[in-house]
C-alpha cells in the first residue's frame, strides 16, 4: 500500500485536525511496524461462507433474538453495603454501580486515576472505570484497555468519535455509546485515559477451556453467564465467555475476577496453523504484526490472552465495512479469505496464550 493509498483511507467524516494529525502519525509508525505492500483484491466478507455476524461474539443466544436485561436492571433491591475478598472497602451496590463513580475495590492495583477514568465528564461520558474496570481489564461485553499503546488508544477514540467504527450486529448498543462517549471527551481527557491504561501491563484475565458442552447460558447486556441451577448444552461452533464467578462480576463487579472462555475441541490448534503460519496463505501470520508473542509490536496492540469474543467481533466488523479508518487497510488481508469458523479459531489459540 503507498503513501496516496494511505492518506486516500482518512475518514471523510472527520472534522477536526486533531483527529487527522493522530490517524496519520498512527500510519506512518504502523507502516514502519508492519511492513506495507498488501494488495486488497476480494471484496469484503466474501469469503466467509456463513451470512451475518456470529451471534454469540457480540453478546447475543441467537441471531434474531431480544436485547437482554442491562447489568443493572437484574441487580437485587438491597442498599446493604458489600465486601470482598482482599478489599478493605465495603460498597452498596448503587455505589458499585454508579457510572459517574464506580467502586474502586483495589486502589493499590493501579495508579492515581485520572478524573475521566475516575468520574468521567457528566452529563454524557461515563467514567471508564466504570465500564473498563479501573484496572482497564474489562468484560467480555466491552473489551480490555490496560497496556493499549498510546497511539493506538487515541486512533481508537478518534475512529469512535468519526464514527469509521462501528457494529455489524445493530442490537449492539454500547458500540453506540462509545460513539457518545468520544464526543463529549476533551483532548485532556483522552490523553489522560492513554497515558493512565498504557502505563499498566496486561495479565493474565482469561481461562480457555476446551470442550464439547458449555454451562447452559443467560446474557446480561452483552455478557454471558452460567444460568443457576446447572445443566449443560452443546457448545457447537461457539466460544462462549462466562464469569469464573457469576455474582462476583455480574454484581459486585470485582475486578480480580475473570472469565472462562469455553471452545470447541481442537480448535486451539486449528488456530494456531493460522496465526502461527497463516494456514498455507490463508491469510498472514500475526506475529509479523502484533510480535513474535503476540503481545504488541510499536503502536500495534497486543492480542495474547485478550477476550476470544471481542476478537472475533472486530475480524468480522473489518470483514464486512464496519471498522474502517486509517490503519483498516492493513488487516484487510488479513480478514478477506477468513470464514468465521476460522476467526473461532484464531481466537481461541491467541486467547489461551499467555501473557
Amino acid at each position: 500500500m503507498n503513501q496516496s493509498g494511505t492518506e486516500s483511507c482518512k475518514e471523510s467524516t472527520a472534522s477536526s485536525e486533531r483527529v487527522g494529525r493522530r490517524m496519520l502519525r498512527f500510519m506512518r509508525t504502523s507502516m514502519v511496524a508492519l511492513g506495507a505492500g498488501f494488495v486488497f483484491a476480494i471484496s469484503a466478507g466474501a469469503a466467509s461462507g456463513q451470512s451475518g455476524p456470529p451471534a454469540w461474539a457480540y453478546g447475543f443466544t441467537a441471531p434474531n433474538g431480544p436485547l437482554p436485561k442491562s447489568g443493572s436492571e437484574s441487580l437485587p433491591k438491597d442498599d446493604t453495603p458489600k465486601h470482598l475478598p482482599g478489599s478493605k472497602f465495603s460498597f452498596t451496590l448503587a455505589q458499585i454501580w454508579d457510572v459517574f463513580a464506580p467502586a474502586d475495590w483495589y486502589p493499590e492495583d493501579h495508579p492515581q486515576m485520572p478524573e475521566i477514568v475516575a468520574h468521567g465528564r457528566k452529563p454524557n461520558v461515563n467514567a471508564c472505570g466504570f465500564c473498563h474496570y479501573p484496572n482497564g481489564k474489562g468484560r467480555s461485553e466491552n473489551t480490555s484497555i490496560v497496556g493499549l499503546p498510546y497511539d493506538y488508544f487515541l486512533k481508537t477514540i478518534g475512529d469512535f468519535r468519526s464514527g469509521a467504527r462501528k457494529t455489524a450486529d445493530s442490537r449492539r448498543l454500547n458500540a453506540n455509546v462509545m460513539n457518545t462517549f468520544a464526543t463529549g471527551m476533551t483532548d485532556e481527557d483522552e490523553e489522560a485515559a492513554a497515558k493512565y491504561f498504557g502505563a499498566m501491563r496486561w495479565t493474565p484475565w482469561i481461562r480457555v477451556v476446551e470442550t464439547n458442552t458449555v454451562p447452559k447460558i443467560g446474557n446480561r447486556g452483552h455478557m454471558f453467564f452460567a444460568l443457576p441451577g446447572g445443566g449443560k448444552e452443546p457448545i457447537g461452533k461457539r466460544i462462549i465467555e462466562v464469569p469464573e464467578n457469576t455474582k462476583a462480576t455480574t454484581e459486585l463487579r470485582d475486578d480480580h475476577s475473570g472469565f472462562i472462555a469455553y471452545a470447541p475441541v481442537g480448535s486451539i490448534k486449528q488456530g494456531e496453523a493460522l496465526v502461527t503460519m497463516g494456514g498455507g496463505g490463508k491469510t498472514i501470520p500475526c506475529g509479523d504484526c502484533h510480535g513474535e508473542k503476540l503481545e504488541g509490536l510499536g503502536p500495534v496492540p497486543g492480542i495474547a490472552g485478550r477476550s476470544p469474543s471481542y476478537l472475533v467481533r472486530q475480524l468480522y466488523d473489518m470483514q464486512q465495512g464496519f471498522r474502517t479508518g486509517v490503519g483498516i487497510d492493513l488487516m484487510k488481508p488479513v480478514v478477506a479469505n477468513l470464514t468465521q469458523d476460522d476467526m473461532l479459531a484464531i481466537a481461541a489459540y491467541t486467547s489461551s496464550r499467555v501473557p
